[in-house]
């Protein structure tokens, strides 16, 4: 009877042991899926927040250049007009 005990409870043990170190697997395993998923969505992040301000610069850029053609061209008119 003491040798089954033994046995039941070195195997009880042992199963013990193997779910703390599958749990501990899992949790490391989840920990660096999250940490992957942050970097993703922060190069996405970044990725978007790049696209929209060349947006601006070329916008900024084109309607400079209408305002400074405009304008020189009214000033030509007003000195030879």
């Amino acid at each position: 009877m003491a040798l089954r005990m033994r046995q039941s409870l070195a195997s009880f043990e042992e199963e013990f042991r193997e779910r703390i170190e599958e749990e501990r697997v899992r949790a490391e395993r989840q920990f660096h899926h999250a940490a992957q998923r942050t970097r993703k969505r922060t190069i996405e992040k970044r990725k978007k927040r790049s696209s929209v301000r060349f947006w601006l610069l070329a916008t900024s850029l084109v309607i400079t250049a209408i305002v400074v053609t405009i304008a020189m061209f009214e000033t030509l008119y007003l000195l030879l007009g």
